[in-house]
């Protein structure tokens, strides 16, 4: 199975999550502040994971970018500019 799929499949699943999460907490399912707590913990992990994938994904884009750059070769220009 190709990884960016698997990715993107997570990530998806997690947002349904954190949407799940925020719709009990607006709907008034929360009967006391120990619950409370807990769902804006769990709701505050989900978005940290969100994030660190992002961020991953955001570097191998950037690595896979300077990788397709380094084989760029330059016609026509003067090597005195």
């Amino acid at each position: 199975m190709d990884p960016i799929l698997v990715i993107s499949k997570l990530q998806k699943k997690l947002k349904d999550n954190l949407q799940t999460v925020g719709d009990t907490m607006i709907s008034g399912g929360i009967d006391n502040m120990e619950k409370y707590k807990y769902l804006l913990g769990q709701a505050h992990a989900i978005q940290l994971t969100l994030q660190e994938i992002s961020n991953l994904l955001e570097n191998k884009e950037q690595k896979d970018e300077q990788r397709d750059n380094t084989n760029v070769i330059e016609f026509g220009r003067d090597s005195e500019e």
